[in-house]
């Protein structure tokens, strides 16, 4: 009965596995979203270089100078999408893999997988996420006409909610970080007072 307990607990175990699937597919549709920002970057480039073409109208001048804001808008919405996809792949494989040996010996690892649940890889993605709805609407927002109060109202009222939104995460941020070890020990110093 004990064998078929470990040999049932190891199967289960080495399920995890399954994972290296979410991993390696979140890595390639990141690879994919990185290339389609860089080239939508180099074709934006190309065009812009007509900005300074004196034969242009001022009208056509305005409509290059909106068309290419838009489409930088939309360049970075994507590489935002692509980290988004990168910090899941390698927070998926930290997770129920192994640690990454390479990234352990790096200071930039400090900066990027700081995982250690699955509510840490969460709260990184939904502020990612969240910085991706930000340019999503600052891109809606430049074509956005102003015609009555109404309109301006709700534009206003959109940015006041993502003022609270990024409020709320950073508070949330800062709720979570440990406290300075000197700290507890002034304040129970002076509480002895």
């Amino acid at each position: 009965m004990k064998f078929l307990e470990s040999l049932f607990e190891g199967a289960l175990w080495n399920s995890r596995f399954v994972v290296i699937f979410a991993v390696v597919s979140s890595l390639a549709a990141g690879f994919a979203i990185f290339f389609i920002a860089t080239v939508d970057v180099v074709y934006m480039l190309m065009h812009i270089v007509h900005y300074a073409d004196p034969d242009l109208t001022s009208a056509a001048r305005k409509a290059l100078h909106d068309e290419t804001i838009t489409h930088i808008v939309e360049v970075v919405d994507g590489y935002l999408l692509a980290t988004v996809m990168l910090i899941f792949s390698l927070g998926m494989y930290e997770l129920f893999i192994s640690d990454i040996d390479q990234a352990h010996g790096s200071r930039a690892s400090s900066k990027i997988l700081v995982i250690n649940s699955l509510d840490d890889l969460k709260s990184r993605l939904a502020k990612v996420i969240l910085m991706i709805l930000i340019v999503t609407l600052f891109e809606h927002a430049l074509q956005m006409t102003m015609d009555t109060p109404l309109t301006l109202l709700y534009f206003g009222g959109s940015i006041a909610l993502v003022g609270l939104a990024l409020y709320l995460s950073h508070a949330a941020e800062s709720h979570h970080k440990p406290e300075p070890s000197g700290q507890n020990e002034t304040d129970s110093g002076s509480s002895g007072h």
